[in-house]
């Protein structure tokens, strides 16, 4: 089949559109290169999927519903996996019209594209940042997300309704997927253990936010590409809802230590880091912890990557090439 992959040179995007391609699908993939980090990473990852003969790259805005159709042409995707967005809890602070323009007019015209192609399924990216105040640990999709500690949480439970309202109202076969923490090779610069990494190998100290104790729910990158797969093959229109519209947890299930990240971190590059401890910053939680006993009812989703063997997985693959995106 011909599935539209958004976001195809992003980190989760490139390894969702890798799969796919290594199991025979055709995958047309969406993405503007913008520079929130440096274009280079984006397009080396599209080098990285381009051994694919049955992979067709389009630099495309995906607020564009026009530009969306006219780079389509006469194909007519099956199904969508859109994780096309505009990143980062902090840069929300600094640049919101940013997340407007992407995850919410972004959003917006990917849900008419899906109404106007007719597809089987659109699965898309959610975040666990729409927990935002909630206390209770851990998270449940049942739990209550109307209390956003940053503009980007805001964004994506506003997609989130959105969804729900085009679900509703068109049919429209959709599961948004909150993720917690992703890293892996590949992964994003602006992540903490990217710059961790990074910074450790330029000999510069690293920042650690409210004094270290902070606990993530790292996800590596291969149970969230196995997860949102799962979720593609299976359609929320097949679980017998009165509104064909799932929300999933895809997390570790497992809590780790800032502080673990950091010694992690620091075997695999070989050195050590200079820290300078620092409060919380806005935005920030202080925990996640996904519940997925939903992913693993009706995804079989099961992660596998601990965080140790995950950050060894990425440095093996971070030493040789960080320069590159400095």
């Amino acid at each position: 089949m011909t599935i539209l992959v958004t976001g195809a040179a992003g980190f989760i995007g490139a390894h969702v559109a890798q799969a796919l391609l290594a199991r025979g699908e055709h995958v047309i993939g969406f993405d503007n290169l913008n520079p929130y980090y440096t274009p280079k990473l984006k397009r080396d990852r599209l080098e990285w999927l381009s051994g694919f003969d049955t992979f067709d790259f389009h630099e495309v805005d995906v607020s564009s519903l026009e530009d969306m159709l006219t780079a389509l042409g006469d194909r007519k995707p099956t199904r969508i996996v859109h994780l096309a967005a505009q990143a980062g809890v902090r840069y929300s602070l600094e640049n919101p019209s940013a997340y407007v323009q992407a995850n919410l007019n972004g959003h917006f015209s990917m849900l008419e594209l899906a109404r106007v192609l007719g597809v089987e399924n659109m699965v898309y990216a959610s975040s666990s940042s729409i927990y935002g105040g909630n206390t209770k640990i851990p998270f449940a999709e049942t739990d209550q997300t109307d209390d956003p500690v940053s503009f980007y949480g805001a964004t994506k439970k506003s997609d989130e309704l959105m969804a729900q309202s085009y679900a509703r109202l068109h049919g429209l076969s959709l599961t948004g997927l909150r993720f917690f923490t992703v890293y892996g090779p590949w992964g994003r610069p602006d992540m903490a253990y990217w710059i961790f990494a990074e910074k450790i190998l330029k000999g510069e100290p690293i920042q650690v936010f409210n004094h270290g104790k902070m606990s993530r729910d790292f996800t590596y990158i291969d149970d969230i590409v196995a997860g949102t797969v799962a979720a593609l093959d299976r359609p929320a229109s097949g679980l017998g809802l009165d509104v064909p519209h799932r929300i999933y947890n895809l997390g570790n299930d497992r809590p780790e230590q800032l502080m673990d990240l950091i010694r992690f971190t620091e075997a695999g590059v070989g050195q050590e880091a200079e820290k300078i401890y620092k409060p919380m910053q806005p935005g920030d939680l202080e925990k996640t912890w996904a519940d997925i006993d939903r992913a693993r009812a009706e995804l079989d989703f099961a992660p596998k990557i601990g965080l140790k063997e995950g950050l060894e997985q990425f440095a093996d693959w971070f030493r040789p090439r960080w320069e590159q995106y400095c």
